[in-house]
């Protein structure tokens, strides 16, 4: 019985944390293009690669974090804190989820701000 409730646990986790990183991801590096697109000055190739890679290293990071934290040990426990634990480790990775996409949206500000401020002294 113990071991349905970890297969069920599963089952609503795993699908969830993929999900959420796909929205988020998708979300986050469709709309990144512009700043990478101003960051090198227009120059396609660089910028769209580049944006790939981070989006690569986004998906790895965050994919990888929710398999770390995919362990539940539910014996003896029922089916109430089976929810309980699910909806703690589900919100727990959207927390971690967003802060990711805050660091990333950070880093593409900062690199607008670097590529603007270097156009200002090269003028």
């Amino acid at each position: 019985m113990e071991t349905t409730k970890i297969l069920i646990g599963y089952a609503v986790y795993l699908p969830i944390a993929l999900f959420l990183t796909y929205y988020v991801s998708k979300t986050l590096f469709k709309n990144s293009k512009v700043y990478m697109l101003d960051i090198f000055k227009g120059r396609e190739e660089i910028a769209f690669a580049t944006n790939k890679l981070f989006e690569t290293g986004f998906y790895l990071l965050n994919i990888g974090f929710a398999l770390m934290i995919l362990q539940m040990n539910l014996y003896n426990d029922s089916y109430q804190l089976l929810i309980e634990k699910l909806s703690y480790k589900i919100g727990a990775f959207s927390i971690y989820l967003g802060l990711m996409l805050f660091i990333n949206l950070y880093f593409f500000f900062r690199g607008k701000r670097k590529a603007s401020h270097s156009q200002v002294i090269q003028q």
